[in-house]
């Protein structure tokens, strides 16, 4: 066989991709090691941020558009999966958005839920039994990556950060958008963000209980993980404090 049709046939053939494998470490690792490498080079060379975040942006748009043709073209296309509604699927053209305008409102979202979900679906990427070398895993790890990649950068390359308001927009926001995710599951039969039922493969919803309280989970979970997330800021904002304080004291 081509080894390059291999790589991009939409049949599932050799041995599937496990999560917490070798190769799935290894991946894992090389993106850490970029991300690492884009901040530390960015933050040295301000010259050259402008078009290194246009570039991202497209990159990321160019990666979305190359996973609908590759759906299409595999046969596997449909209304009720291909939809741009999973969080990570949102989270990857707010994100483009967001590197391309520097847009704040998008940021605060993009740091708590681009980074929480896409660092879950990194985890656990649904692999649907295709092999570590194919087309369907370095896409799935590759998109979720920029995700998180695009988040840190507007962090700690362009000095953004979010604030104790921004976890309540968060929450409200995320609410208003499961509501608006319910009527078109209920629309055109789907199941978009998971809310009309889990998943048909194993994955940690299995741990939150039956539905509908799993999506209360949910939401648990992803406020825990956005107060994870916000841990840093929290810790500076207090030694800030602490160190006002001591000026106060002394002055």
């Amino acid at each position: 066989m081509n080894p390059i049709f291999d790589f991009f046939t939409g049949e599932v053939q050799g041995e599937p991709f496990y999560p917490f494998s070798q190769g799935h470490w290894g991946l894992l690792g090389i993106m850490v090691f970029l991300i690492v490498a884009m901040v530390w080079y960015y933050r040295r060379h301000p010259e050259h941020r402008q078009a290194f975040r246009y570039a991202m942006g497209t990159v990321i748009l160019v990666d979305q558009l190359g996973s609908q043709l590759w759906v299409a073209a595999t046969g596997q296309w449909a209304i009720q999966s291909m939809l741009p509604f999973h969080l990570c699927s949102v989270f990857a053209y707010l994100s483009a958005y967001m590197l391309f305008t520097k847009n704040y409102r998008i940021y605060e979202l993009a740091y708590f839920l681009g980074i929480g979900g896409a660092l879950q679906a990194l985890l656990t990427p649904e692999t649907n039994n295709y092999p570590l070398l194919h087309y369907r895993i370095f896409q799935a790890l590759f998109s979720h990556g920029l995700i998180v990649a695009a988040a840190i950068y507007m962090t700690l390359v362009e000095g953004y950060r979010p604030t104790w308001s921004s976890i309540l927009r968060m929450v409200v926001i995320i609410n208003i958008y499961m509501l608006f995710v319910g009527i078109i599951n209920w629309a055109i039969g789907s199941n978009y963000l998971y809310i009309a039922r889990k998943p048909d493969v194993a994955t940690a919803l299995d741990l939150l209980g039956p539905w509908p309280w799993y999506i209360l989970g949910m939401e648990l979970v992803g406020i825990v993980m956005a107060l994870i997330l916000y841990i840093p800021f929290a810790i500076r904002d207090g030694k800030r404090q602490l160190t006002d304080d001591s000026s106060l004291r002394t002055t």
